[in-house]
């Protein structure tokens, strides 16, 4: 059972309409847990969490959401996408938070990973979960990594960006995201569905806008990381969770996009499990 809020639904004055997908748990299933908003990555938009795990989420009891970012999905914005920052994006979260009846559990990915961090410079949240995110310290590590360790992906990123998409080889571009077991023609489907994404939210993820620990409302927080992320390390991972004193989890056999892989259902769980054993930590935070 799910519903579709249309463009406009978490419409505000200035703000884009901005595209949520949203699935609800059968009627008398549902947890005593806050709403979970997951955040989607550079790249992508909401589509990519209703291939699997928000349906897997409301079959579990939880009020789950997603959101496609300014210029992402179905979201407005697209004629101005290369000047939407980091900020612009954390008023998008703001702005579906908002509009809902309690503070929820925020799910970032990758760049929404960042988004999360920096949403929680200027709000509260009842928890946070950051999969395979962008570190504290930005992207120059990985940048700095993929372009000496491996040329040929960096490159064929840099044409995914560029809008060259009639030259990306999808195989070795797939490198950068998914494992070896995802099929090809899921992994293809998947990265017909990807999009360019904001030169300026890139180079705030790189040195302009990335987040200051003392200014943060720190919530209960959890750190998933993939052993063959090709993104980020496992030594980040585990820098990420030292930064924030989080709980974290390592999963050796999984890539970047660890909620298409074909053992997606590992870090659900993980999620699930984290959110019901911690959920007396959540407290009564306000909007």
């Amino acid at each position: 059972m799910f519903g579709f809020f249309g463009l406009g639904s978490f419409a505000a004055v200035d703000q884009p309409e901005l595209e949520v997908v949203h699935r609800r748990p059968a009627a008398g299933g549902e947890r005593r847990v806050p709403p979970l908003l997951f955040i989607h990555g550079a790249y992508a938009g909401a589509w990519c969490w209703d291939e699997h795990f928000l349906p897997w989420f409301a079959e579990q009891g939880f009020d789950a959401y997603a959101v496609s970012l300014r210029g992402h999905g179905r979201s407005q914005g697209k004629e101005s996408l290369h000047q939407s920052g980091i900020r612009d994006y954390v008023a998008d979260v703001r702005q579906v938070v908002e509009g809902l009846e309690s503070p929820p559990i925020l799910v970032g990915h990758s760049m929404g990973g960042m988004v999360v961090q920096k949403y929680l410079e200027q709000y509260p949240a009842a928890a946070a979960v950051l999969m395979a995110s962008v570190p504290p310290g930005g992207l120059s590590s990985s940048v700095m990594r993929l372009m000496t360790a491996d040329p040929l992906l960096f490159a064929q990123i840099s044409m995914v960006q560029g809008g060259a998409r009639d030259l990306v080889d999808t195989e070795n571009a797939g490198r950068a995201i998914f494992s070896d077991d995802l099929p090809a023609d899921i992994r293809d489907a998947y990265g017909a569905r990807m999009q360019s994404e904001s030169q300026r939210a890139l180079m705030d993820m790189t040195f302009m806008d990335l987040p200051r620990r003392w200014r943060m409302h720190l919530p209960p927080m959890l750190v998933l990381g993939a052993g063959r992320d090709a993104l980020f390390s496992i030594s980040e991972t585990k820098r990420t969770a030292r930064s924030y004193r989080a709980d974290y989890q390592i999963y050796p056999e999984m890539a970047h996009a660890m909620m298409l892989e074909t053992g997606w259902v590992l870090p659900a769980r993980e999620i699930r499990d984290w959110v019901i054993a911690h959920s007396d930590r959540f407290g009564d935070q306000g909007l």
